[in-house]
């Protein structure tokens, strides 16, 4: 075996391995308690923070450091299916400084609403992510550390190769 072939296996079998450090399920986002105290979700290379009210959605857009994405020139929408029925409500997600997306409409919140968000940053692909904002949380993660410290936001010092 050459060293090419190593290095390609090498390659591989670390890859594999980190992946799953990577990503964060929805689950696991449940049980962190949220810097606004909406819901949190990954969307590619960012974290997102749906706080959603009745006719209000804010969005928070971060990296997986949680350090603020600008959304100036972003575009966003969110679908809202807001109970069992099959109709759905679009609100229209506009920069509103900073990191911060907002959008309002007639809608009302039910617990088996279900929000689909769409975000596009200048320069960046789309990026998507599903919310249940009324959905019962997951019990908060055994113990936390101050935020100051790495592993209080779920990361172990791992690294996300888009970070912003």
């Amino acid at each position: 075996m050459n060293n090419k072939s190593i290095a390609t296996i090498l390659l591989g079998a670390a890859l594999t391995l980190s992946l799953p450090v990577w990503a964060h399920s929805d689950d696991y986002l449940d049980t962190l308690t949220a810097p606004h105290g909406g819901q949190l979700r990954m969307a590619g290379p960012y974290h997102l923070e749906l706080v959603a009210k009745d006719k209000e959605l804010v969005l928070y857009v971060t990296d997986h450091g949680d350090n603020p994405i600008a959304t100036e020139g972003g575009v966003g929408k969110a679908t809202l299916q807001l109970g069992t029925a099959k109709a759905r409500t679009t609100v229209t997600l506009e920069p509103a400084g900073d990191n911060v997306f907002k959008g309002s409409g007639e809608f009302a919140l039910k617990p088996q609403s279900v929000i689909v968000v769409f975000v596009k940053l200048p320069g960046e692909e789309a990026q998507s992510a599903r919310f249940t904002p009324l959905k019962a949380k997951a019990k908060p993660a055994a113990t936390k550390k101050p935020a100051s410290k790495p592993a209080a936001n779920g990361h172990s010092g791992h690294h996300h190769p888009m970070q912003h």
